[in-house]
């Protein structure tokens, strides 16, 4: 018995020291500019038993968590996404109150009766064989371990649970208006995440996720009839065949993703596309007449999609990817996306290409997307947008022309929003916007300027060799804001932080204005001045009777300029024609620009003519000439 004793303190003393050893490994990392952050690590091994004239499933679930973190971990916290859809839940409550509620929810969850509503009700769990206690708060679970988690051990939690689908209201549910009978997201019990700054037991209210990356093994038990669609690799190509089985068996792994969708209905079509290096491409829809024709013309786009996106932002991690008809929209998972399907060509590779660009933003790189909705929802927006506008330039969608400036609809959309007053700062929590409009600005438009305002600030070459090592040095380990923007300037060799600052944390505004245009014998003076209080480096294209030229005017703040490299200039004669100026300070809201030539030769001047920056006041920017 003491020798059992012995050995079990010997085996928590090399636990220790191995512990030990890392901190100092991590410490010493962290002395040499490299971050080494730690992240939670999981296995889910699930099953469930699903019963399609009830709507409701029963479910097994053993959940391995590999305590990474140098915490003591007594307690853990899991997301029951289902209970949302309940009169009176969180969701429910945030809907009815908000000025201006998701017509897509509403009242809706209101009206839900109890054969309608959703649940994920756990009826044992387990850990170590012993039964735990446990609370439940609508959205979140609560469990407090038998057993603390040590830092660098494991621990596996065994659940089983009932559950019921929800009519579909948002994302997930049964019984979509396109007629798909299961969209199944959100739909088990699914550990929140613990990193370095503590749990994040946010209650759904329909908005963001965050998870800790694992192995998934899913078996779903359901009728013959179905075919299933879903997250990972099938386990056997059989399931896609007839059987006289009432019941069949679909089993998936999907490794190193942190979540886990699947679909089915029993008319899915399914189309197998094999690209040149062997993944695949998979596409599941209802047969419609009307737009089947649009569902073969899909793949080979997809896949000329992919060799774009790939050399900009880097390769897709997986060896497949599903297009799956479901849910309420379009809205990512790994390795799948459920969109509806029911749509014109355009229509369809638009909202696919923005789902599939969440698998570089948010399911390979994944940020706390629930904190920074904009690192997500706005990235992805920019490089769905570049993406399409490089599928129209090369003709293969009908009828669709490119265009040299992508992003003058989110421009103008955010200036138009700015003007309301009701924008709110990108660092507000997801849950928290007082509005769904500025949610969706600041996430989606605003999210995506960012990219846009970066590659203006840094130049394009520099950008684009930003963006591949954002990807490559953050890839499967959730970046912050911090690490994005450090990135970025080490790729571009200017200081970024007074960027950062003011479109992140405040919501002040870009407004450059021509002041006055004075002749001064044979030169002319400019005189610009910013009304706005966000100060930026600004270009001004100036038109002569002989020629145009560029003056770059940079932020004293920035401590460089995108020009200040031989590559960074644009190409050809205009080289020669862009006039690099003194930094303009950003404590003065005055800067005199002195030109070379006298007043009666010049045609017209123009602040940000490429109209780059989300100005407020486009009228105070142009001069022309009366001669």
């Amino acid at each position: 018995m003491k020798l059992v004793i012995y050995w079990k303190n010997i085996k928590k003393m090399i636990k220790l020291l191995k512990l030990s050893i890392g901190c100092i490994v991590l410490f010493s990392f962290s002395l040499s500019g490299q971050d080494c952050r730690w992240q939670l690590k999981v296995r889910y091994d699930m099953e469930i038993d699903f019963e399609s004239e009830e709507n409701e499933y029963e479910g097994e679930q053993k959940l391995t968590i590999f305590n990474n973190s140098p915490d003591t971990l007594d307690k853990l916290y899991y997301h029951l996404y289902f209970n949302a859809f309940q009169p009176g839940s969180d969701m429910d409550i945030k809907s009815l109150l908000i000025d201006d509620p998701d017509p897509r929810v509403g009242s809706r969850i209101s009206k839900l009766t109890e054969n309608e509503i959703g649940f994920i009700s756990p009826q044992k769990i387990k850990q170590n064989g012993k039964k735990l206690k446990y609370e439940i708060e609508g959205t979140i679970l609560f469990l407090q371990l038998e057993k603390a988690l040590l830092p660098g051990d494991s621990t596996t939690i065994e659940m089983k649970y009932e559950a019921q689908v929800p009519i579909q209201i948002r994302r997930s549910g049964r019984n979509n208006k396109e007629g798909i009978d299961y969209s199944m997201a959100q739909w088990y019990p699914k550990l929140c995440n613990y990193d370095r700054h503590g749990w994040h037991a946010d209650p759904y209210i329909g908005r963001e996720f965050y998870a800790p990356w694992g192995d998934f093994k899913v078996a779903i038990n359901i009728d013959s009839k179905y075919v299933l669609a879903g997250t990972g690799y099938i386990h056997d190509e059989a399931c896609y065949l007839p059987t006289e089985k009432k019941k069949r068996k679909w089993i998936f792994n999907a490794p190193n993703v942190h979540d886990f969708v699947w679909a089915a209905d029993p008319d899915y079509v399914r189309n197998v596309h094999t690209l040149k290096d062997g993944r695949t491409l998979q596409f599941f829809h209802q047969p419609n007449p009307k737009y089947d024709s649009a569902w073969l013309q899909f793949p080979v786009i997809m896949e000329k999609a992919l060799e774009f996106i790939e050399k900009n932002y880097g390769p897709y991690a997986y060896n497949t990817y599903s297009f799956i008809q479901g849910g309420d929209g379009g809205m990512e998972y790994p390795m799948a996306t459920l969109i509806t399907g029911n749509r014109p060509l355009v229509s369809l590779v638009g909202v696919s290409l923005h789902e599939w660009m969440h698998s570089w933003f948010q399911m390979m790189l994944a940020t706390n997307e629930a904190k920074y909705p904009w690192m997500d929802e706005g990235f992805t927006s920019y490089a769905e947008d570049e993406t399409m506008n490089y599928i129209k330039s090369i003709g293969l969608i009908p009828g669709q022309k490119s265009t040299d400036r992508p992003m003058r609809t989110s421009i103008e959309s955010f200036v138009k929003f700015l003007n309301t007053g009701m924008e709110e700062p990108l660092s507000t929590h997801s849950d928290h916007y007082g509005r769904n409009q500025a949610y969706g600005v600041a996430s989606y438009v605003k999210g995506s300027l960012t990219l846009m305002q970066i590659k203006n600030l840094i130049g394009e070459k520099a950008f684009r060799k930003g963006m591949l090592e954002y990807y490559w040095k953050w890839r499967f380990r959730h970046p912050e804001p911090d690490d994005f923007f450090r990135i970025m300037e080490k790729a571009g060799g200017i200081e970024l932080e007074w960027f950062q600052e003011y479109w992140v944390n405040t919501t002040k505004v870009i407004d450059y204005a021509i002041d006055t245009v004075l002749e001064n014998k044979n030169q002319t003076e400019v005189v610009l001045k910013r009304n706005g209080p966000f100060p930026m480096p600004i270009e001004i294209k100036v038109v002569t009777k002989k020629s145009e030229y560029l003056y770059y005017i940079p932020l004293d703040l920035m401590r460089g300029n995108k020009y200040q490299r031989k590559d960074d200039f644009k190409s050809g004669k205009q080289e020669e024609k862009i006039m690099i100026q003194k930094p303009w300070h950003w404590v003065n809201p005055i800067y005199k620009l002195s030109l070379d030539f006298p007043l009666k030769d010049i045609i017209s001047i123009e602040i940000d003519a490429d109209q780059q920056l989300p100005d407020v006041e486009r009228n105070n920017q142009v001069f022309k000439s009366t001669n």
